[in-house]
């Protein structure tokens, strides 16, 4: 692991710690800040990002913190332990995201409005940032909550790495809904999503979780099931292994394929979150 990463690991697990065992404290007679601040640890058995393994499907330490005004702008950092080395998904073993923007509810009608830019920042990749313009509108209606969003990536040097499609831009659509089961501690929620451009891995797909999470206190724990509709045979056939000029022997396409079906296919995927 990097010296990044480990240092990334170490902070993760002592912020955790101290968000799990540290007491909430408040100044009960100062007034409310027009300013919050918040942040969360997290230990999660892999990371999947759109339904593609970016911990080569092995454990990581994550952890966020926001800035948010009353006015509804904020902005947030996000990192995670991540993949590397022979890994058929190397992004050099650290994430780190930065992003901002504005949410706000529109009146009493229980719709709320997010958009903003997203930075993806891979320190130990020799490439692969780039950035996102994102939005979605919620709509709350007693204890659930659906969801639609989208996110832009324009042209930019990522897209000049990509084997299996021409595409200069990509996009990805996503509808959620989700809820607290009342008189319990206990939440479901659901995602469905497609990849269509320049991130198309090997071809335009869709990606899906659902799971379930108990809140106690500031813990949560969630266990979800994650995948997405790609099949060896998509990555047999495709660039990623087949050799742009096919020369490849079968063994070979076959192991390439089932290195990267390994990320891609469906599994389960535990949590445990703790805020602060």
């Amino acid at each position: 692991m990097r010296t990044s990463s480990k240092a990334f690991v170490a902070a993760t697990f002592a912020a955790l710690s101290f968000a799990a065992a540290a007491p909430a404290l408040a100044d009960e007679t100062a007034p409310p800040s027009d300013i919050t601040v918040t942040g969360a640890a997290t230990i999660a058995s892999q990371y999947r990002f759109r339904g593609v393994a970016q911990s080569d499907n092995k454990p990581v330490v994550q952890g966020t913190f926001t800035i948010a005004h009353k006015s509804g702008f904020y902005i947030s950092t996000w990192g995670s332990s991540a993949s590397a080395g022979n890994s058929p998904i190397n992004i050099g073993g650290t994430e780190i995201d930065i992003y901002g923007g504005y949410t706000h509810g529109i009146g009493n009608t229980g719709f709320t409005i997010d958009g903003g830019l997203y930075g993806y920042i891979y320190p130990g990749a020799t490439i692969g940032n780039y950035w996102e313009v994102y939005g979605s509108v919620a709509k709350t209606l007693g204890p659930v909550t659906a969801k639609v969003g989208a996110n832009f990536a324009p042209a930019q040097k990522v897209f000049n790495y990509n084997f299996t499609s021409t595409h200069r831009s990509n996009l990805y659509v996503y509808g959620e809904l989700g809820g607290a089961i009342p008189g319990t501690p206990l939440s479901i929620h659901s995602h469905l999503a497609h990849t269509g451009g320049g991130f198309d891995l090997p071809k335009p797909f869709f990606d899906y979780n659902v799971g379930i999470t108990a809140k106690y206190k500031n813990l949560a724990l969630d266990a979800s099931v994650v995948g997405t509709n790609m099949h060896r045979s998509d990555f047999a056939q495709s660039g990623l292994c087949s050799g742009a000029g096919g020369g490849e022997s079968l063994t070979a396409v076959d192991v390439c394929a089932n290195s990267f079906y390994r990320t891609t296919k469906p599994v389960g995927v535990v949590s445990l979150t703790a805020s602060f």
